[in-house]
């Protein structure tokens, strides 16, 4: 059984109470998860077309507007409250007819992004996301990367299909303009502040997933397109249909399976790798996370490989990496930032038992952790302290003094985005790409427990910490900015060529020239 908690390792320099104690909770909460993992639990066939009465639906509803209220550190921060219940009361007088699982859960997505908190999301229930996985159904049959108002062909599921290659350029799909097609789609993502770029890269990760929350999936669609002359020209694609899991088609599946070994490997890579570009001089670190990965050895690793290569240029892309553990991005800092640093500024909670945590998903775990970690200040809030007053000095056998090139983009997030406004300024890094779904000023995370909803059994995660890490920065809802700007490109795209790594290797090249 998986848990979605995230606990930051920083203890009150000088004690050793709050690590301990935060320890045994954890190991406790281990063998709690162990065991329940273990209970087999009979369910009921789940069927997706079911629906949920009105009542139910408002009942779930009005809990999720009560515990949001209760405990969530940033509900008003972006959105007035008068404007938060305007939005509550259009959703709540909507919910007069029977809804599927689904129908609910793009209402109750609206509504949660009206907070614009990205940590805020809302997921459908588990047994619903256990029946998708194994009940494919047909789908929107291309890949498309957003960005601005536009939408280019990355990949088409139909292989036969000799139109909508990669690179091509979408103008209409059923007759609706990419605004109106993104504007729908954009209604189900959570971000924080104003940070439309981070909906531009989740929607380009999975577009076809996007568009059926947004618009129903036909047997075929009408698109726009401009060809490789430059003229518009008009199609109909037809869906994707998966073929089913059947004992034919898996019997016709390689006989040679990877070793537990060589799946652990593949695992690590798609977290974490290292690789050497001798003809441009540089490494090109990819982290796809800061969670999991044993990403601290790798750092130590690759920190040492790269003293003993003599490495004097980095790439660290972090255009895939929507965050993790703090601590682990912090570590990260250290092996590059010229000076002490810490984390946050300010870290506080508004409240701490929890309210509501018959459907706070574990709230007895956090609440006694938010017990022995914080404590209440002047202006009434719940301040994790070891998180404010730590400070972390950088590394010095293993510091690399380098230049360094950080990759961002829409995706972002969290403590990425906390990784980057660690060193961004420094002399030796240059940040290059997109703005970030992160924000600059600052989001709301550390600790986050599942709300799930009593009859619907939707699930959104609920941040417990208003997390500023420097307060001199400005409060205006956008993402941290590069230092050199790259947006896309359909050309870059149509070569499969990585436009944002060309431009760096073109800095390095200057800057040796120089």
């Amino acid at each position: 059984m998986r848990r979605n908690i995230r606990f930051i390792d920083i203890q009150k320099p000088g004690t050793k109470k709050h690590s301990c104690i935060t320890q045994l909770l954890s190991i406790f909460f281990l063998i709690v998860t162990l065991l329940s993992g273990c209970t087999s639990v009979k369910q009921a066939a789940y069927n997706p077309a079911t629906k949920l009465s009105p009542e139910s639906i408002k009942e779930d509803f009005s809990v999720l507007k009560k515990i949001l209220e209760a405990n969530h550190p940033s509900l008003y921060w972006y959105t007035s409250k008068d404007s938060i219940d305007i939005y509550y009361n259009q959703a709540f007088s909507s919910l007069n007819d029977s809804l599927t699982e689904l129908q609910f859960k793009n209402k109750v997505a609206w509504f949660v992004t009206k907070i614009r908190c990205g940590h805020t999301s809302v997921r459908p229930s588990k047994s619903y996301t256990a029946y998708v996985s194994t009940h494919r159904s047909k789908q929107f049959p291309v890949y498309l990367k957003a960005w601005g108002d536009t939408l280019a062909v990355i990949g088409n599921l139909n292989k036969g299909d000799s139109i909508l290659k990669r690179g091509t350029i979408i103008t209409s799909i059923e007759g609706l303009s990419n605004r109106v097609l993104l504007d729908s789609m954009f209604q189900f993502i959570s971000t924080d502040g104003y940070g439309d770029n981070f909906k531009n890269q989740v929607i380009s990760f999975n577009f076809p997933l996007y568009y059926s929350f947004a618009f129903p999936i036909k047997d075929s669609f009408a698109v726009t397109f401009i060809d490789s002359l430059g003229n518009q020209q008009s199609a109909f694609i037809r869906a994707y249909k998966p073929l089913p899991d059947t004992a034919k088609h898996r019997a016709n599946k390689p006989i040679n399976q990877p070793s537990r070994n060589d799946v652990k490997k593949i695992q690590l890579l798609s977290k974490r790798s290292l690789n050497y570009d001798t003809s441009s001089d540089l490494a090109y670190m990819r982290l796809a996370t800061f969670s999991g990965g044993r990403l601290r050895n790798f750092f130590r690793n690759s920190f040492q490989e790269l003293k003993q290569k003599n490495t004097p240029n980095l790439i660290i892309d972090l255009r895939e990496n929507s965050g993790g553990n703090i601590g682990t991005a912090a570590n990260l800092s250290r092996y590059l930032k010229n000076t002490p640093f810490h984390i946050a500024d300010t870290a506080a909670a508004v409240n701490r038992s929890l309210t509501y945590g018959n459907y706070i998903h574990p709230a007895w775990f956090y609440r006694m952790v938010m017990r022995f970690t914080t404590r209440k200040k002047s202006d009434g809030k719940f301040h994790f302290t070891a998180l404010e007053q730590h400070q972390y000095k950088p590394y010095h056998n293993l510091h690399y003094n380098g230049n360094v090139y950080v990759l961002q983009g829409g995706y972002t997030f969290s403590a990425a985005a906390m990784f980057i406004l660690s060193i961004k300024g420094q002399s030796n890094v240059t940040v290059v790409g997109e703005e970030t779904g992160g924000g600059n000023y600052g989001t709301s995370a550390v600790h986050l427990p599942t709300i799930v909803l009593p009859n619907s059994h939707i699930q959104i995660s609920l941040p417990l910490y208003r997390l500023v890490p420097d307060r001199s920065q400005i409060h205006n809802g956008r993402g941290i900015q590069p230092d050199v700007l790259v947006e896309p490109s359909t050309g870059y795209i149509r070569k499969n060529v990585d436009h944002k790594v060309e431009v760096i290797k073109d800095l390095i090249r200057k800057k040796k020239q120089s």
